[in-house]
């Protein structure tokens, strides 16, 4: 790994050295490796994730292309499969990742643990929504977000525009050294570059837009916007890891005409945006606040250390 760092592992050893630990908490595959060789603790591998490299290699159509990312996807799964045999249990954040660690090795305590939000950052009155404006609150930067704009301006938002040109979408985030002129930015279509708080912007708008194609994990932005009761209209890719429910919370589409559709039908519908704000606000405080996922994380941490006394 080219961003090993031998005096980070010097630290962390020293540290373990000098400290007797009941449990070790490794974040990510960049911190793994560091506590791979201790066994003074129990020690659980947090966010395992392998979706994103695995639909790289699934979607190529070039052979050549294809080799290449079947080589990385074979590395990552084995180096992977390597790790988590010198720890005692990890964590995915979907039950897609879940079952992609279950291929690599059989059997493994993996448990879901989904990404969350502050439920108290999100309450307040950020002003009143904006008559037709979308939002998609995601920095182009990332290869995922930036398919899903080509995607949606070039196939979707002019069928958006023909029926309501008043539409507007707002897309956030750094634009800096990405190429947008790649993109078809037309009427209506407005990069407001990095906010410092986009609460105001997203929870002003009308609805949240998700038109991924491409990518691994849960969607934050889906939840964020749900806790600031913003209906969202997400393709099944962009929903993917959510318990959300298709006309109960949310709408999915990924077709361009059925997302066309979707929000057309949101944006002339003022009973429809009220009923999803609600029950997205609600499944965010029942599943995803960071008070109750906290709870199941800490409940694993102490199974896990338990085993070891008994």
């Amino acid at each position: 790994m080219d961003t090993y760092s031998s005096e980070m592992e010097t630290l962390v050893w020293e540290t373990v050295g000098r400290k007797s630990f009941d449990l070790i908490l490794a974040s990510q595959i960049s911190t793994a490796p560091y506590v791979q060789d201790l066994n003074s603790a129990r020690k659980v591998f947090e966010e395992v994730e392998l979706t994103v490299i695995r639909e790289q290699f699934a979607s190529q159509t070039d052979l050549i292309r294809r080799l290449r990312f079947g080589l990385t996807w074979w590395k990552k799964t084995h180096f992977t499969a390597n790790l988590l045999k010198k720890f005692d249990a990890c964590t995915v954040v979907s039950e897609q990742e879940r079952a992609h660690i279950l291929e690599c090795v059989p059997g493994y305590p993996v448990t879901v643990i989904p990404n969350g939000v502050d439920l108290n950052w999100y309450k307040g009155d950020f002003g009143a929504p904006e008559r037709g404006a979308l939002i998609f609150p995601a920095p182009l930067a990332y290869y995922a977000n930036f398919d899903a704009m080509k995607f949606f301006l070039k196939e979707v938002f002019p069928k958006i525009r023909s029926k309501r040109p008043e539409a507007i979408l707002r897309i956030t985030g750094r634009a800096a050294g990405v190429p947008v002129d790649r993109l078809p930015l037309g009427e209506g279509t407005i990069l407001t570059g990095y906010l410092d708080d986009v609460r105001p912007t997203v929870a002003q708008s009308w609805a949240c837009i998700v038109p991924l194609r491409i990518g691994g994990g849960t969607r934050l932005k889906i939840l964020e916007a749900m806790a600031l009761g913003t209906p969202v209209v997400s393709t099944s890719k962009g929903a993917e890891g959510l318990e959300v429910t298709h006309g109960e919370n949310i709408l999915i589409a990924d077709t361009p005409a059925e997302f066309a559709d979707a929000v057309l039908r949101l944006l002339d519908d003022r009973a429809l945006r009220a009923r999803l704000a609600a029950n997205g606000r609600r499944l965010v405080e029942d599943q995803y606040g960071w008070e109750g996922i906290g709870k199941k994380l800490d409940q694993l941490l102490r199974e896990v250390v338990e085993e070891r006394k008994a």
